[in-house]
């Protein structure tokens, strides 16, 4: 296998062609993409980029309110998955700093399931921002969207009906994540923006890769810049479906670096949103997905199991 040297860019709109050589030549592309680098910058999607600008006009407004003020939106007992996680509090696995940032989380809108909504922490408010949830929600339904679609032509790639995946996001599990990186003010020690780490969940799909910061590694242990042109997120694999098609799919490990000392004064800000499925669905190894040179690598365990083992290793929830 050739180690890939770079991001390879895929548009979304020609998965939705009706002409379906375009349409395999997308899905070969995109599993190729996933096969041996796991991660893809992808043009067409389905933000526009009035949302776009409306949603960092509104992260940058919260993050810019004062500590206080955010803190009150700082939910205990929940593992953060709803509201704000202030500086520092993350770390990555086996790390003992926390990560140079802050974020906030949008979760999964249930108000029509009485089942999901017991399972899934509320959404936070933001009273001193009005237009913050509306336009954090829009941003919410667009990626998730986004990445059925992504799922769909992996699916395919995989051998399994086009729609496999499609029960088990529905109203899955899923995070918006806006993340602020402040300025650096003093030499942070071993302390990075976001130390190398796999993603938990089916896949994640990232704006505001532009620029110098993100860095993927490849099968040869290479760390590469991954940037995205302003029309593109970038999106990897994470830990669910690698170990769910055996690794056959590619949850690479990436990292946030700190930027060079003359741009520490500058804050940096992205969004991924982390697609995760329902809680109920099964990792268990695709039985397509084992042969005698791929031997099943993982035990049997839930979506919700594997996500609970992972959050206590981050520190994020205590056993």
């Amino acid at each position: 296998m050739n180690t890939m040297n770079k991001i390879p860019s895929v548009d979304l709109r020609d998965f939705l062609s009706d002409d379906k050589a375009i349409k395999n030549q997308f899905i070969s592309d995109i599993g190729k993409a996933y096969e041996e680098i796991g991660f893809v910058a992808l043009k067409g999607h389905f933000l526009n980029d009035e949302l776009i600008d409306q949603l960092y006009q509104q992260i940058k407004s919260f993050f810019s309110l004062p500590i206080g003020t955010k803190q009150k939106y700082e939910v205990h007992g929940i593992g953060g998955q709803r509201g704000y996680v202030s500086f520092g509090k993350e770390s990555a696995k086996g790390r003992k700093e926390g990560d140079l940032k802050e974020f906030w989380h949008f979760g999964q809108y249930v108000d029509d399931d009485d089942k999901l909504a017991q399972e899934y922490p509320k959404n936070v408010i933001v009273g001193e921002l009005p237009d913050f949830n509306t336009v954090g929600k829009d941003t919410y339904e667009m990626l998730e969207k986004t990445a059925k679609y992504v799922l769909r032509a992996l699916a395919l790639h995989l051998d399994l009906e086009e729609t496999y995946f499609d029960e088990f996001i529905f109203k899955g599990n899923s995070i918006l994540r806006p993340i602020h990186y402040p300025p650096i003010l003093n030499e942070p020690n071993d302390a990075v923006r976001a130390a190398a780490h796999g993603d938990i969940n089916l896949i994640t799909l990232l704006m505001g890769a532009q620029g110098r910061g993100l860095q993927v590694q490849n099968n040869d242990g290479e760390w590469l810049d991954a940037i995205a042109d302003s029309d593109e997120l970038m999106i990897n694999v994470g830990d669910m479906l690698s170990r769910h098609t055996n690794n056959k799919l590619k949850s690479t490990i990436h990292r946030v670096i700190n930027p060079p000392r003359e741009l520490w004064g500058k804050s940096r800000y992205s969004i991924p949103f982390f697609m995760h499925p329902i809680s109920d669905m099964r990792l268990d190894v695709l039985d397509n997905c084992i042969d005698e040179n791929h031997p099943k690598l993982y035990e049997d365990i839930s979506a919700g199991e594997f996500l609970d083992e992972r959050l206590i290793e981050l520190g994020l929830i205590k056993k």
